[in-house]
């Protein structure tokens, strides 16, 4: 199957497909020792693809896990505090190199999809894909419940726009001293801290938030720390590149 040069190289993990423009503009891309001259090149599983003259693996298939990401972990592979990270806990389940699409902050926890390819998690990010994110969140404070409707409309706060946002109450505290309510929220958009921002402006403090469900992926019977790899069938069935 023919695919153009920039999306085997992103594929491959060399470079994004924007920098793989770049590269061949630089006269640093060769394909079956000929320099390239266009981005617009096909290439297949015979072809001989080079950069800065030196060889460039197949990519290999797409593969996705599912994991459980502890509160207190930060999605990055390195900080500069030594805080943990959620890289270091998954050496336990020996891996080859992944990325995490999107990200959980350190006081989230719940489902964060990890894959092999560059190229899956941008699919899966892009806003046009219209994954879904479904959140179960425990909230502090008295619910306001024709304003949370009201956020399936979109909400603007301090100049930033939120898109719209489904909330449903999942029941309340027996005790109104307390006040902790857990609600399912459902993002369409997922910009950063963004169900905590939007119940902080609403006079709602969350205390716990678990991402439940990630487009077509779901959490499960998962436990923090554990990992599950997806079938080849249902990458195949969601992710036109994949094959």
């Amino acid at each position: 199957m023919s695919e153009r040069i920039a999306k085997f190289l992103g594929r491959a993990g060399v470079c994004s497909r924007r920098q793989a423009e770049q590269f061949i503009a630089e006269g640093r891309v060769k394909v079956d020792g000929q320099l390239l001259l266009t981005p617009a090149t096909l290439v297949d599983e015979t072809s001989k693809v080079e950069v800065d003259d030196k060889p460039v693996a197949q990519p290999l298939k797409t593969r996705v896990w599912c994991y459980y990401k502890p509160v207190g972990y930060l999605t990055t592979h390195y900080d500069p505090q030594g805080r943990l990270t959620v890289f270091e806990d998954l050496l336990a389940h020996d891996l080859p190199r992944v990325i995490s699409v999107g990200r959980l902050d350190l006081n989230s926890e719940g489902l964060l999809l990890l894959t092999n390819d560059g190229a899956f998690s941008r699919y899966a990010e892009l806003p046009k894909t219209g994954w879904a994110r479904c959140y179960k969140v425990r909230v502090y404070g008295r619910l306001d419940i024709p304003a949370l409707h009201a956020l399936k409309n979109g909400i603007t706060i301090e100049d930033i726009h939120y898109d719209r946002i489904e909330v449903k109450v999942l029941g309340q505290g027996h005790s109104m001293a307390q006040m902790n309510n857990w609600l399912m929220i459902t993002l369409f958009e997922g910009k950063n801290r963004e169900i905590r921002k939007v119940m902080n402006y609403l006079g709602l403090r969350v205390n716990r938030l678990i991402r439940q469900s990630y487009g077509p992926f779901e959490l499960g019977n998962l436990e923090p720390h554990q990992i599950l790899e997806v079938s080849f069938k249902q990458i195949n069935q969601i992710f036109p590149s994949s094959n």
